[in-house]
């Protein structure tokens, strides 16, 4: 089987197999520039991590609900990147010499670990909906409920996103030119179900998930307003205002602000990997549309990105005291509890 050898397509019975991580003609200082670009990616997002979760574990003594799944979403951006040592050994070798075990993982692990990241943060937005709503003001470890969340969202994301597992696999194509290099590509039996698939995936772990939290947390902001307006004309009552009043506006809203942030970031810089993806399945119905690996690599590159923000975006917005602390070696009086 032929093709052309400045294109990143393998077409078999008018299909076009997208080669992925696998690009031939390309210079080594263009590899050397992506290499360096991802392994900084990667060494941040492990560091921030490791970090951001010391610091949880550190200031947030007492286990909590969000505490257990914060330290969840900081597992999950680890397994993200996890797979960037892989790609870029494809980056240098470009034929697929990894094995087919590899072949199916590699994709599968980074989408079912990003799916984790968005169903981690839509979790913590609806349990502390549930908590302002059950007046929690002491924070509180429901292990039943934590469990059955984090089962839940593994089992969600890795089911969700099981065929890039079972479909991905190893193919030898023979370039113009140049001996049989063998790709790692997505071989889908249908391609109906392919674009079912793809929709699928867009709605219930990205969109729905963005939803979820949208609604929780103008919840949220309904309640600390509700609460702001009782609380003003009872200040002959300070105890119970004020304890209701730090609930929701100290403690929640800290933590709103800091999710906020956290979501508008990762639907931003995974837009483009959803449209890329897309743009892959469009061509087989347009022929004049190519997309090359080197723009996929960069797309990915970016998404992962994210992995690294959220620790840092997490622990500055939370723990600013704790980072003032540590950078000025001198005692700084915290803002608020929690």
């Amino acid at each position: 089987m032929d093709i052309n050898g400045h294109t990143n397509l393998l077409h078999l019975r008018n299909v076009s197999y997208f080669s992925f991580f696998s690009e031939l003609h390309r210079s080594d200082a263009s590899t050397i520039v992506e290499t360096l670009a991802v392994t900084a990616v990667f060494v941040v997002s492990v560091a921030a991590n490791a970090g951001a979760a010391a610091l949880v574990t550190r200031e947030r003594r007492l286990l909590t609900n969000k505490t257990i799944l914060t330290l969840n979403l900081f597992v999950a951006d680890l397994l993200f990147v996890s797979m960037i040592p892989l790609i870029v050994v494809v980056r240098w070798t470009v034929s697929w010499t990894l094995g087919c075990t590899a072949c199916h993982i590699v994709l599968y692990i980074i989408c079912m670990s990003g799916c984790v990241i968005i169903s981690t943060l839509t979790s913590i937005s609806v349990e502390r909906v549930q908590a302002i709503l059950q007046l929690q003001t002491v924070p509180t470890l429901n292990p039943k409920m934590v469990t059955a969340t984090l089962f839940f969202v593994w089992a969600f994301s890795a089911l969700a996103t099981l065929p890039l597992s079972l479909f991905f696999t190893v193919m030898e194509v023979n370039y113009p030119e140049q001996e049989s290099v063998l790709i790692c590509t997505l071989k889908w039996p249908d391609t109906n179900l392919e674009i079912v698939w793809i929709v699928a995936v867009a709605v219930l772990c990205f969109l729905l998930p963005g939803l979820i939290i949208i609604v929780s947390y103008s919840k949220i902001l309904q309640i600390a307003k509700s609460c702001r307006r009782r609380v003003r004309p009872r200040e002959s009552q300070p105890a119970v205002g004020d304890s209701l009043e730090y609930h929701v506006s100290r403690q929640d809203m800290k933590l709103f602000r800091t999710l906020l942030i956290l979501v508008l970031s990762f639907l931003i810089m995974w837009s483009p990997i959803f449209v890329t993806i897309f743009l892959i399945l469009a061509r087989n119905f347009l022929d004049y549309l190519d997309i090359s690996s080197t723009v996929f690599f960069w797309v990915v590159t970016f998404t992962m990105t994210t992995s690294a923000l959220n620790p840092i975006l997490y622990s500055i917005c939370q723990f600013k005291s704790s980072w003032r602390r540590l950078c000025c070696s001198s005692e700084v009086a915290p803002c608020g509890r929690g």
